[in-house]
Protein backbone atom coordinates (compact mmCIF):
# COMPACT_ATOMS: atom_id res chain seq x y z
CA UNK A 1 0.00 0.00 0.00
CA UNK A 2 1.67 3.01 -0.95
CA UNK A 3 1.12 6.93 -1.90
CA UNK A 4 1.90 10.23 -0.50
CA UNK A 5 1.50 11.04 2.94
CA UNK A 6 -2.18 11.26 4.44
CA UNK A 7 -4.34 10.12 1.07
CA UNK A 8 -5.72 7.58 3.13
CA UNK A 9 -3.34 4.04 2.61
CA UNK A 10 -3.62 3.13 6.82
CA UNK A 11 -7.60 4.28 5.90
CA UNK A 12 -8.01 1.79 3.37
CA UNK A 13 -6.29 -1.17 5.34
CA UNK A 14 -8.49 -0.82 8.28
CA UNK A 15 -11.28 -0.78 5.98
CA UNK A 16 -9.96 -4.09 4.25
CA UNK A 17 -8.58 -5.95 7.08
CA UNK A 18 -10.28 -4.30 10.66
CA UNK A 19 -6.79 -3.81 11.66
CA UNK A 20 -5.47 0.22 12.13
CA UNK A 21 -1.34 -0.38 11.38
CA UNK A 22 -0.57 2.48 13.12
CA UNK A 23 0.78 1.54 16.00
CA UNK A 24 3.67 3.51 17.76
CA UNK A 25 3.37 6.00 19.87
CA UNK A 26 4.94 8.51 17.73
CA UNK A 27 2.93 7.60 14.42
CA UNK A 28 -0.24 8.04 16.60
CA UNK A 29 1.14 10.90 17.55
CA UNK A 30 1.88 12.88 14.21
CA UNK A 31 -1.15 10.63 12.33
CA UNK A 32 1.56 9.21 9.83
CA UNK A 33 2.79 6.13 9.00
CA UNK A 34 6.65 5.60 10.32
CA UNK A 35 7.62 1.99 10.06
CA UNK A 36 6.19 -0.43 8.01
CA UNK A 37 2.55 -1.81 9.19
CA UNK A 38 1.27 -5.47 8.34
CA UNK A 39 -1.67 -6.66 8.04
CA UNK A 40 -3.53 -9.67 6.64
CA UNK A 41 -7.26 -10.07 5.38
CA UNK A 42 -8.77 -12.84 3.25
CA UNK A 43 -11.13 -11.99 -0.05
CA UNK A 44 -14.26 -13.94 -0.02
CA UNK A 45 -16.76 -14.42 -2.68
CA UNK A 46 -20.33 -14.59 -2.97
CA UNK A 47 -23.11 -16.55 -5.86
CA UNK A 48 -23.32 -13.42 -7.48
CA UNK A 49 -19.56 -13.02 -8.13
CA UNK A 50 -19.17 -10.20 -5.44
CA UNK A 51 -15.77 -9.75 -4.20
CA UNK A 52 -15.52 -8.77 -0.56
CA UNK A 53 -12.61 -8.14 1.67
CA UNK A 54 -12.85 -10.55 4.87
CA UNK A 55 -14.00 -7.15 7.05
CA UNK A 56 -16.85 -6.57 4.59
CA UNK A 57 -18.47 -9.23 4.53
CA UNK A 58 -22.08 -8.80 4.66
CA UNK A 59 -24.04 -10.95 7.86
CA UNK A 60 -25.89 -14.01 6.74
CA UNK A 61 -23.94 -13.79 3.09
CA UNK A 62 -22.99 -16.84 1.87
CA UNK A 63 -19.59 -15.98 0.55
CA UNK A 64 -16.88 -18.60 0.57
CA UNK A 65 -12.99 -18.36 1.17
CA UNK A 66 -11.32 -16.79 -2.48
CA UNK A 67 -7.64 -16.28 -0.95
CA UNK A 68 -5.67 -15.16 1.64
CA UNK A 69 -3.73 -11.32 0.86
CA UNK A 70 -0.86 -9.55 3.10
CA UNK A 71 -0.68 -6.17 2.99
CA UNK A 72 2.32 -4.03 3.91
CA UNK A 73 1.23 -0.24 4.63
CA UNK A 74 4.66 1.70 3.43
CA UNK A 75 5.16 4.76 5.03
CA UNK A 76 4.31 8.19 2.81
CA UNK A 77 6.36 11.09 3.89
CA UNK A 78 9.21 11.93 2.18
CA UNK A 79 11.69 11.92 5.37
CA UNK A 80 10.71 7.98 5.18
CA UNK A 81 11.11 6.69 1.52
CA UNK A 82 14.09 4.17 2.76
CA UNK A 83 11.84 2.75 4.73
CA UNK A 84 8.90 2.38 1.78
CA UNK A 85 12.08 1.24 -0.25
CA UNK A 86 12.99 -1.49 1.82
CA UNK A 87 8.90 -2.42 1.71
CA UNK A 88 8.59 -2.29 -1.99
CA UNK A 89 11.24 -5.59 -2.18
CA UNK A 90 8.77 -8.03 -0.80
CA UNK A 91 6.20 -7.17 -2.85
CA UNK A 92 4.31 -8.99 -5.37
CA UNK A 93 1.74 -6.10 -6.61
CA UNK A 94 1.07 -2.83 -5.34
CA UNK A 95 -1.99 -0.63 -4.32
CA UNK A 96 -1.37 3.05 -5.11
CA UNK A 97 -3.27 5.40 -3.18
CA UNK A 98 -3.90 8.92 -4.76
CA UNK A 99 -6.27 11.16 -3.08
CA UNK A 100 -9.08 12.44 -5.23
CA UNK A 101 -9.18 16.12 -3.14
CA UNK A 102 -5.38 17.32 -4.16
CA UNK A 103 -3.88 17.49 -7.69
CA UNK A 104 -2.14 14.77 -9.00
CA UNK A 105 0.95 13.96 -8.77
CA UNK A 106 1.94 15.26 -4.99
CA UNK A 107 6.00 14.79 -4.13
CA UNK A 108 5.33 11.40 -2.75
CA UNK A 109 2.69 9.77 -5.26
CA UNK A 110 5.79 10.48 -8.43
CA UNK A 111 8.79 9.11 -5.78
CA UNK A 112 6.61 5.50 -4.97
CA UNK A 113 5.26 4.97 -8.21
CA UNK A 114 9.38 5.76 -9.17
CA UNK A 115 10.49 3.00 -6.69
CA UNK A 116 8.03 0.37 -8.12
CA UNK A 117 9.25 1.22 -11.77
CA UNK A 118 12.74 0.70 -10.15
CA UNK A 119 12.14 -2.34 -8.42
CA UNK A 120 10.18 -4.08 -11.90
CA UNK A 121 6.37 -4.09 -9.90
CA UNK A 122 4.00 -4.65 -12.76
CA UNK A 123 1.36 -5.55 -10.82
CA UNK A 124 -0.17 -2.44 -9.91
CA UNK A 125 -4.24 -1.25 -8.77
CA UNK A 126 -4.32 2.66 -8.41
CA UNK A 127 -7.58 3.57 -5.71
CA UNK A 128 -8.43 6.91 -6.17
CA UNK A 129 -9.55 7.86 -2.37
CA UNK A 130 -12.05 10.29 -0.97
CA UNK A 131 -13.99 10.76 -3.78
CA UNK A 132 -16.50 11.65 -1.17
CA UNK A 133 -14.74 14.66 -0.47
CA UNK A 134 -14.95 16.36 -3.73
CA UNK A 135 -17.96 16.71 -6.68
CA UNK A 136 -17.90 14.60 -9.58
CA UNK A 137 -16.65 16.91 -12.14
CA UNK A 138 -13.53 17.50 -9.72
CA UNK A 139 -13.25 13.63 -9.52
CA UNK A 140 -13.12 13.16 -13.24
CA UNK A 141 -10.42 16.28 -13.52
CA UNK A 142 -8.61 14.33 -10.59
CA UNK A 143 -8.67 10.94 -12.74
CA UNK A 144 -7.35 12.53 -15.60
CA UNK A 145 -4.63 13.69 -14.05
CA UNK A 146 -4.13 10.41 -12.47
CA UNK A 147 -3.92 8.98 -16.39
CA UNK A 148 -1.58 11.74 -17.08
CA UNK A 149 0.73 10.76 -14.55
CA UNK A 150 0.48 7.09 -15.14
CA UNK A 151 1.69 7.37 -18.84
CA UNK A 152 4.97 5.79 -19.79
CA UNK A 153 5.33 4.30 -16.49
CA UNK A 154 4.96 0.38 -14.97
CA UNK A 155 1.73 1.41 -14.15
CA UNK A 156 0.48 2.59 -17.19
CA UNK A 157 -2.05 0.19 -18.14
CA UNK A 158 -3.47 -0.02 -14.38
CA UNK A 159 -6.80 0.12 -13.27
CA UNK A 160 -7.57 3.28 -11.49
CA UNK A 161 -10.97 2.25 -8.90
CA UNK A 162 -12.65 5.26 -7.29
CA UNK A 163 -13.43 4.80 -3.86
CA UNK A 164 -13.88 6.09 -0.09
CA UNK A 165 -11.80 4.20 2.65
CA UNK A 166 -13.64 6.07 5.71
CA UNK A 167 -16.89 4.61 3.98
CA UNK A 168 -16.13 1.83 2.41
CA UNK A 169 -17.10 2.79 -0.77
CA UNK A 170 -16.83 0.48 -3.87
CA UNK A 171 -14.37 -2.31 -2.15
CA UNK A 172 -16.18 -4.46 -3.99
CA UNK A 173 -15.18 -3.35 -7.22
CA UNK A 174 -11.34 -2.51 -5.58
CA UNK A 175 -11.64 -6.49 -4.92
CA UNK A 176 -12.42 -7.85 -7.90
CA UNK A 177 -9.37 -5.46 -9.82
CA UNK A 178 -6.50 -6.81 -7.15
CA UNK A 179 -7.82 -10.36 -7.85
CA UNK A 180 -7.51 -10.02 -12.06
CA UNK A 181 -3.93 -7.90 -12.18
CA UNK A 182 -2.62 -8.81 -8.69
CA UNK A 183 -2.65 -12.61 -9.23
CA UNK A 184 -0.91 -14.92 -6.79
CA UNK A 185 2.36 -15.51 -8.60
CA UNK A 186 4.25 -19.44 -8.71
CA UNK A 187 6.61 -19.79 -5.69
CA UNK A 188 9.72 -21.24 -6.12
CA UNK A 189 9.65 -24.34 -2.96
CA UNK A 190 12.63 -25.77 -4.05
CA UNK A 191 15.32 -23.24 -3.92
CA UNK A 192 17.06 -22.72 -0.83
CA UNK A 193 15.15 -20.41 1.46
CA UNK A 194 15.37 -16.33 2.02
CA UNK A 195 13.66 -14.17 4.06
CA UNK A 196 14.30 -10.89 4.09
CA UNK A 197 13.55 -9.16 7.43
CA UNK A 198 11.44 -6.35 7.62
CA UNK A 199 10.58 -6.17 11.19
CA UNK A 200 11.89 -7.72 14.48
CA UNK A 201 10.53 -7.83 18.11
CA UNK A 202 10.67 -8.88 21.57
CA UNK A 203 7.23 -10.06 22.50
CA UNK A 204 7.57 -10.39 26.02
CA UNK A 205 5.64 -8.08 28.42
CA UNK A 206 7.80 -5.90 31.39
CA UNK A 207 8.22 -8.16 34.53
CA UNK A 208 8.31 -11.54 32.81
CA UNK A 209 10.16 -13.92 34.91
CA UNK A 210 13.17 -15.04 33.31
CA UNK A 211 12.02 -18.97 32.57
CA UNK A 212 9.01 -17.82 31.29
CA UNK A 213 10.78 -15.45 28.34
CA UNK A 214 10.43 -16.13 24.70
CA UNK A 215 13.43 -15.36 22.32
CA UNK A 216 13.54 -12.82 19.51
CA UNK A 217 10.77 -12.80 16.68
CA UNK A 218 11.43 -12.34 13.46
CA UNK A 219 9.25 -10.97 10.51
CA UNK A 220 9.02 -10.57 6.43
CA UNK A 221 8.21 -12.82 3.89
CA UNK A 222 9.61 -15.85 2.31
CA UNK A 223 11.10 -14.92 -1.23
CA UNK A 224 11.74 -18.78 -1.86
CA UNK A 225 12.33 -22.12 -0.28
CA UNK A 226 10.53 -23.76 2.80
CA UNK A 227 10.76 -23.41 6.13
CA UNK A 228 9.58 -25.43 9.60
CA UNK A 229 9.25 -25.51 13.38
CA UNK A 230 12.76 -27.00 14.40
CA UNK A 231 15.02 -25.95 11.18
CA UNK A 232 18.40 -24.15 11.70
CA UNK A 233 18.17 -20.73 10.30
CA UNK A 234 21.05 -17.88 9.79
CA UNK A 235 20.98 -14.07 10.12
CA UNK A 236 22.85 -12.44 7.86
CA UNK A 237 24.84 -9.99 8.43
CA UNK A 238 24.05 -10.56 11.91
CA UNK A 239 24.14 -8.65 15.46
CA UNK A 240 26.78 -5.77 15.29
CA UNK A 241 28.91 -5.84 18.15
CA UNK A 242 31.97 -2.96 19.46
CA UNK A 243 34.96 -3.27 19.51
CA UNK A 244 37.50 -0.66 21.00
CA UNK A 245 38.63 0.00 17.59
CA UNK A 246 35.39 -1.01 15.12
CA UNK A 247 32.15 -2.30 14.70
CA UNK A 248 31.97 -5.97 13.71
CA UNK A 249 28.91 -8.17 12.64
CA UNK A 250 28.32 -11.36 14.00
CA UNK A 251 25.94 -13.44 11.63
CA UNK A 252 23.82 -16.02 14.00
CA UNK A 253 22.90 -19.39 13.66
CA UNK A 254 19.27 -19.97 15.60
CA UNK A 255 16.00 -22.42 15.75
CA UNK A 256 13.07 -22.26 14.58
CA UNK A 257 10.93 -22.21 17.77
CA UNK A 258 7.61 -21.20 15.87
CA UNK A 259 6.08 -19.94 12.98
CA UNK A 260 3.26 -17.68 12.56
CA UNK A 261 0.84 -15.61 9.96
CA UNK A 262 -0.83 -13.45 12.07
CA UNK A 263 -2.38 -15.23 14.72
CA UNK A 264 -2.53 -19.27 13.07
CA UNK A 265 0.42 -20.95 13.85
CA UNK A 266 1.82 -23.36 10.81
CA UNK A 267 4.01 -26.24 10.81
CA UNK A 268 6.04 -24.72 7.75
CA UNK A 269 5.96 -21.51 6.02
CA UNK A 270 6.20 -21.37 2.20
CA UNK A 271 7.21 -18.23 -0.02
CA UNK A 272 4.31 -15.16 -0.14
CA UNK A 273 2.66 -13.66 2.53
CA UNK A 274 4.08 -12.19 6.20
CA UNK A 275 5.39 -14.66 8.89
CA UNK A 276 6.68 -13.80 11.98
CA UNK A 277 9.81 -16.79 12.85
CA UNK A 278 10.07 -17.15 17.13
CA UNK A 279 13.18 -18.00 17.42
CA UNK A 280 16.12 -18.68 19.79
CA UNK A 281 18.08 -15.70 20.04
CA UNK A 282 17.83 -13.11 22.98
CA UNK A 283 14.95 -11.17 22.52
CA UNK A 284 17.13 -7.89 23.96
CA UNK A 285 18.75 -8.15 20.46
CA UNK A 286 15.46 -7.86 18.33
CA UNK A 287 13.39 -5.57 19.93
CA UNK A 288 12.65 -2.46 18.21
CA UNK A 289 13.32 -3.67 14.61
CA UNK A 290 17.01 -4.07 15.76
CA UNK A 291 17.18 -6.92 12.85
CA UNK A 292 16.08 -4.83 10.07
CA UNK A 293 17.95 -5.68 7.01
CA UNK A 294 19.67 -9.03 7.53
CA UNK A 295 18.69 -12.14 5.30
CA UNK A 296 17.50 -15.24 6.47
CA UNK A 297 18.28 -18.99 4.75
CA UNK A 298 19.78 -21.89 5.80
CA UNK A 299 23.45 -21.91 7.49
CA UNK A 300 26.15 -21.65 4.44
CA UNK A 301 23.75 -21.02 1.86
CA UNK A 302 23.86 -17.12 2.02
CA UNK A 303 25.93 -15.03 0.29
CA UNK A 304 28.88 -13.54 1.97
CA UNK A 305 28.58 -10.06 3.96
CA UNK A 306 30.24 -6.69 2.02
CA UNK A 307 31.79 -3.91 3.32
CA UNK A 308 32.85 -2.91 -0.13
CA UNK A 309 30.47 -2.75 -2.91
CA UNK A 310 30.47 -2.48 -6.84
CA UNK A 311 27.30 -1.19 -8.57
CA UNK A 312 25.80 -0.65 -11.81
CA UNK A 313 23.70 2.61 -11.83
CA UNK A 314 21.66 5.32 -13.51
CA UNK A 315 20.62 8.76 -12.06
CA UNK A 316 17.14 9.72 -12.42
CA UNK A 317 16.38 12.76 -13.97
CA UNK A 318 13.35 14.37 -11.98
CA UNK A 319 11.72 17.28 -11.29
CA UNK A 320 12.02 19.53 -8.36
CA UNK A 321 15.80 19.09 -7.45
CA UNK A 322 18.94 19.19 -9.26
CA UNK A 323 20.28 15.78 -9.41
CA UNK A 324 24.08 16.28 -11.10
CA UNK A 325 26.70 13.80 -11.32
CA UNK A 326 27.89 11.84 -8.18
CA UNK A 327 31.09 12.81 -6.66
CA UNK A 328 34.59 10.83 -5.11
CA UNK A 329 33.99 10.86 -1.73
CA UNK A 330 29.98 11.48 -1.42
CA UNK A 331 28.29 9.52 1.16
CA UNK A 332 25.00 7.92 -0.38
CA UNK A 333 22.47 5.57 1.02
CA UNK A 334 21.66 2.41 -0.74
CA UNK A 335 18.82 0.28 0.02
CA UNK A 336 18.91 -3.55 -1.07
CA UNK A 337 16.07 -6.02 0.13
CA UNK A 338 14.99 -4.83 3.11
CA UNK A 339 18.77 -3.41 3.97
CA UNK A 340 19.45 0.08 4.46
CA UNK A 341 23.27 1.12 4.40
CA UNK A 342 25.55 4.59 4.51
CA UNK A 343 28.55 4.54 2.37
CA UNK A 344 31.05 6.82 0.61
CA UNK A 345 31.97 6.71 -2.99
CA UNK A 346 35.56 5.63 -3.32
CA UNK A 347 35.85 4.65 -6.93
CA UNK A 348 33.51 6.01 -10.22
CA UNK A 349 33.90 5.44 -13.64
CA UNK A 350 30.90 5.20 -16.42
CA UNK A 351 27.91 4.63 -14.94
CA UNK A 352 30.17 2.29 -12.06
CA UNK A 353 30.47 2.72 -8.56
CA UNK A 354 32.78 1.49 -5.68
CA UNK A 355 31.08 2.19 -2.46
CA UNK A 356 33.08 1.79 1.14
CA UNK A 357 29.74 0.80 4.00
CA UNK A 358 29.97 2.47 7.01
CA UNK A 359 28.40 -1.42 7.87
CA UNK A 360 28.49 -4.72 5.82
CA UNK A 361 25.40 -5.97 3.88
CA UNK A 362 24.19 -9.09 2.68
CA UNK A 363 23.84 -8.70 -1.02
CA UNK A 364 23.05 -11.28 -3.58
CA UNK A 365 24.66 -10.51 -7.17
CA UNK A 366 22.71 -8.58 -9.22
CA UNK A 367 20.54 -7.51 -6.91
CA UNK A 368 18.53 -4.08 -7.39
CA UNK A 369 19.52 -1.27 -5.28
CA UNK A 370 17.86 2.26 -4.52
CA UNK A 371 20.24 5.08 -4.01
CA UNK A 372 19.43 7.74 -2.27
CA UNK A 373 21.73 10.75 -2.17
CA UNK A 374 21.75 14.39 0.31
CA UNK A 375 19.94 17.21 -1.63
CA UNK A 376 19.47 20.00 0.71
CA UNK A 377 18.76 18.98 3.74
CA UNK A 378 17.21 15.75 3.00
CA UNK A 379 17.43 12.54 1.52
CA UNK A 380 16.21 12.03 -1.98
CA UNK A 381 15.97 9.19 -3.94
CA UNK A 382 18.62 9.65 -7.10
CA UNK A 383 19.33 6.53 -8.82
CA UNK A 384 19.30 2.96 -9.37
CA UNK A 385 21.69 0.14 -9.70
CA UNK A 386 23.09 -3.27 -9.38
CA UNK A 387 24.94 -5.37 -7.67
CA UNK A 388 27.95 -6.70 -9.44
Amino acid sequence: MVGHVDHGKTSLTRALTGKWTDTHSEELKRGITIKIGYADFSVFKDSDGVLYPEAQVPKGNDAKFLRRISLLDAPGHETLMTTTIAASSILDGAILVIAANEPCPQPQTLEHLMVLDILGIKNVVVVQNKIDLVTQEKAMENYHQIKKFLEGSTAHHAPIIPISANYSTNLDALMSAIDEHIPTPKRDTAAPARMYVARSFDVNKPGTKIEKLLGGVVGGSLISGVLKTGDEIELRPGIPKRTKDKELLLPMVLTVSKLMCGSEELKEAKPGGLISISTTLDPSLSKSDHLVGNLVGKPGSLPPVLSEIELEYTLLKREGFDNPPLRLAEPIVISIGTSTGIGVIAKLKSGRMELKLKRGICAEPKAKVAVSRRIGQRWRLAGWGLVR
